[in-house]
């Protein structure tokens, strides 16, 4: 990465602009072309230094209830349970863990029982126990601005 690479990742985390053409503003900004700009990003994504480029929503803000969850499933139904967790548009993402507790992800929904509701039918369709899944709201957020430079 060069100084130019550096400053569109500045560029991209904290200018963004909330506009129809944001890329032409950004690239203005920078004082390079879109096409430049715009190859620059997709380099950069291609080589993994970029991973995600989305917005992020505060649910808190909006009313809506959040939580991390966790299920306990045989190796043998992990495919099964990710394929079923998955499925659920309220489920923002989820990953395997090396752990008793081998499925972890996230439920935003509009409200606490729709979480609670959520999370008892997976309980219910994979068949699991009230002890194999863990549902562990947020009690207090720390909410870290991390900027790449």
């Amino acid at each position: 990465m060069d100084d130019l690479d550096h400053r569109i990742i500045k560029e991209l985390q904290g200018n963004f602009p909330l506009e129809i053409r944001p890329y032409e503003i950004i690239a203005d900004n920078l004082g390079i072309s879109t096409d430049q700009l715009w190859q620059r990003v997709q380099e950069m994504v291609n080589s993994g230094v970029i991973r995600r480029m989305g917005f992020s929503i505060d649910s808190r803000r909006i009313g809506y209830s959040s939580t991390l969850a966790a299920v306990k499933v045989s190796p043998d139904r992990v495919d099964e349970a990710s394929e079923l967790i998955a499925s659920y548009p309220q489920i923002t993402h989820s990953y395997l863990r090396e752990d008793v507790y081998n499925i972890w992800f996230t439920v935003i929904a509009e409200n606490r029982e729709a979480v609670v509701s959520i999370l008892a039918e997976i309980r219910q369709k994979l068949e699991l126990s009230e002890d194999d899944v863990m549902d562990l709201p947020v009690e207090k957020l720390y909410k870290l601005d991390a900027r790449f430079k």
